[in-house]
Order: C-alpha cells, then sequence, then structure tokens
C-alpha cells in the first residue's frame, strides 16, 4: 500500500514554518516510538544534527493494529474493504528511502518496489523485499510469546523488531545508512487524508477496482478517506504493476505537500490541530528523532523543493523459487544510482562498497533509466484537463 505517503508529507511540512511550533512540540510528546536504529547510524543530538545529512525510511504497513498495537475495529476495516483482523500479514507495502541534505529545506524521495526480489537480514535467504519486515516480526512474535509477553506490547515489540530488520535489508541493498524511521499503516492514512481535506490526484482513465474499491472517473480529483486508501491501495488493472503504484504514491505525495504548505493549513489552528492529533495518533518514529530539530532543519520547506526518484530496475516478472513473480534488480546497479542521485550526501553504511565522489559512467547511465529519473509529480492537471491527461497517472 502507498499510504505512507500521508505521512512523509505530514511529517515534512509540519516544520516549515514557526507557527507550527507548539504543535510540533506535541507531536514531540505524543508521538508513538520504537528502538530500531543502530548505534553507528544514529545522527548527533540537539543542534548538532542539523550540520548533518540524513536517510529516513518510510514505510507503509499493511497491518490491522493502530500505532500502540491494538486492533483495529472491524468497522474501520469494512470501511477502508480490509479484510479483517487476520488479513494483511504486516508485510511493508511501501518502503521509501527520504534524503534530507545537511542544512535541510529540500527533500528527495527514493521509492523501492515492494517486490524487489533481494537479499534479507538476518539470514532469512533472498524475498522480495516487502517481508524483511514479516520476518523479522514473526521470529519475535515466537520469542516473545514464549517469553510469556502478550496483547499490544507482543505487538510493539514484535513490530520494532520487524522494523529492525526491514532497516538492515534496506541498508544492505542501498549501501546507504539509515538514521530515521517512520511507519504508518491503512487506518493512518485513512485519518490523515481527512485531517488535510482531501488531495488532489488525476487519472489518465477511470477506475472500477472491487479488490479495493477504488470507483473512480478519469481526470482531476481531490480525494480522502476511503476513496483516496483505495486509490494509492489498488494493485490490480495497472498497466505497469508496482510501478504505476509508485507513481501514483509519488503524485499523491506532491499533492499532500501542495495541500498543507499551499492552502493554508499550518496558519489554520483548527485545521493544524487535527492534522497534528492525526499524526500522533498514526506514524510510529525511531526513538531517538527530535521533532522539533528536524522541523528547524526543515523550517524552508516548499512543495517545489520534495522531489522523487525511483530505483532501477531491470524486470518486473522475474520467477523465483517460492515468492512467485517478483521485481529483478541489481543492487550494484541500485547503488551506483544513488551515488549518481545524491553524491558524498548520501551516507553510506558499514556495507557499502560504492563510496566514490564522482558518479561513474554506469551510475549516470542508472540515473537516467526508465522508472528512475527524478521528477516532481504534478498533483493536479492543466487549465486544459478536459481535454489533456498527460500529467495524470494510471
Amino acid at each position: 500500500m502507498r499510504y505512507t505517503a500521508a505521512g512523509l508529507a505530514s511529517l515534512l511540512v509540519l516544520g516549515a514554518t514557526g507557527y507550527a511550533w507548539t504543535q510540533l512540540s506535541r507531536l514531540d510528546r505524543d508521538l508513538a516510538t520504537a528502538d530500531v536504529i543502530a548505534p553507528s547510524a544514529q545522527l548527533p543530538t540537539g543542534r548538532e544534527s542539523l550540520a548533518a545529512a540524513q536517510n529516513i525510511l518510510l514505510v507503509g504497513l499493511d497491518s490491522r493494529t493502530d500505532g500502540q498495537g491494538n486492533p483495529l475495529p472491524q468497522s474501520l476495516l469494512d470501511q477502508l474493504h480490509a479484510g479483517d483482523s487476520g488479513d494483511g500479514g504486516d508485510t511493508a507495502d511501501t518502503m521509501i528511502v527520504v534524503h534530507i541534505p545537511a542544512g535541510g529545506g529540500s527533500a528527495t524521495a527514493i521509492s523501492i518496489p515492494r517486490d524487489s526480489y533481494v537479499q534479507i537480514a538476518d539470514g532469512y535467504g533472498k524475498h522480495k523485499i516487502n517481508s524483511a519486515y514479516t520476518y523479522g516480526k514473526n521470529a519475535a512474535l515466537t520469542a516473545l510469546s514464549t517469553q510469556g509477553v502478550t496483547g499490544a506490547e507482543l505487538d510493539r515489540e514484535a513490530a520494532a523488531a520487524g522494523a529492525r530488520t526491514a532497516i538492515e535489508t534496506v541498508e544492505d541493498f542501498t549501501g546507504l545508512a539509515i538514521n530515521h524511521y517512520a511507519a504508518v499503516n491503512l487506518a493512518g492514512f485513512y485519518e490523515l487524508s481527512n485531517a488535510v481535506g482531501g488531495v488532489p490526484v488525476c487519472l489518465k482513465a477511470p477506475v472500477h477496482d472491487s479488490y479495493s474499491g477504488a470507483d473512480l472517473p478519469a481526470g482531476e480529483q481531490t480525494l480522502s478517506g476511503a476513496q483516496a486508501l483505495a486509490f494509492v491501495r489498488q494493485r490490480h488493472g495497472l498497466p505497469n504493476g508496482d510501478l504505476d503504484r509508485i507513481a501514483r504514491q509519488q503524485a499523491f505525495l506532491a499533492g499532500m505537500a501542495q495541500v498543507v504548505l499551499g492552502s493554508g493549513t499550518l496558519t489554520d489552528p483548527g485545521r493544524l490541530a487535527g492534522l497534528v492529533s492525526a499524526v500522533s495518533r498514526s506514524v510510529v518514529i525511531d526513538q531517538g528523532w527530535d521533532v522539533l530539530t528536524f522541523a528547524e532543519q526543515m523550517h524552508n520547506l516548499s512543495s517545489s523543493s520534495l522531489t522523487f526518484a525511483t530505483i532501477p530496475v531491470q524486470s518486473l516478472s522475474l520467477q523465483t523459487p517460492g515468492d512467485g513473480d517478483a521485481v529483478e534488480v541489481d543492487p550494484v546497479q541500485v547503488r551506483d544510482f544513488m551515488d549518481a542521485l545524491l553524491g558524498d550526501s548520501g551516507g553510506h553504511s558499514s556495507a557499502s562498497s560504492t563510496t566514490s565522489s564522482t558518479p561513474t559512467t554506469v551510475a549516470r547511465a542508472a540515473a537516467e533509466t526508465a522508472g528512475a529519473a527524478t521528477t516532481t509529480p504534478s498533483p493536479t492537471v492543466p487549465e486544459s484537463a478536459s481535454t489533456d491527461l498527460s500529467g495524470c497517472v494510471n
């Protein structure tokens, strides 16, 4: 699913104006946190962190619990076409690495297709990258249950273990050190999209998908709640598979950034308070993340300074021994791509083998491959929307 886009936009844009400072103090106090970042990747604390570049892993979890580990009510799951509490599988169905350069003020969001076939950390073998969270969480559930841990505490601690496996997997795959982590589930997306009053999107053609519940016309429209979730959740009937889902995610994220930064959300006490309340209920972050300092770093962020990229892929139909069709990716090409896109500011993990300061020819080529070029999707269509849908997504 692609609901992590809402959490990303909310966390980034809340720091764009000093007016939001008291509300950010609420976030700093109320957000759920988890111990998931390795000591070697932790940034300096306080104002010293302003001088450091950072990489944030954002995940959208196919989870039927809230940020505190409590089950979601069946009435909400029914509204979201999300089955029951036994569905979902707790996979990390969205993975985005957000790179913030030293000094802040801009951000690059790099999407990783959820079905990318990679080596999973902690010795679980080669599988789709969205299963890294599941492998880590399930192993922890077994171990913690044996120790007598139950209920919401069991879910929270197991979720943290899943996050650690997902983080290590992304670090090994991309060569980037992950300094921060944020996660949001489907109920969180529902709340966040409602809190901002809807997000503008544009579709090239109408969609009617019984699986996700998407029932949307072609052209420009504003979505919130269940239909916004359906827009970013749809898996069936998209011509380019995972790449089309990523295009929708990026378009939604661009639209949400524009709404929050450009339509008075941050200067409207009621709307701002509602957004902060939704974020505090919906998003889980690593326990070392200083939200107030991060807000200062991102003070000059605008919707035009948020750009997007997708890692290069080799095939969308790789046959695997036990995981069905997957997305074929080359870790060396992906690391070269990161070098070309981010340069020395990328922040390499200890596992990275590509740390050259000058992008290679392979790296430049990787950064120019189809589906990998950096773009800023337009959240709306031109004035001639009725006849020109070229800026829309599938």
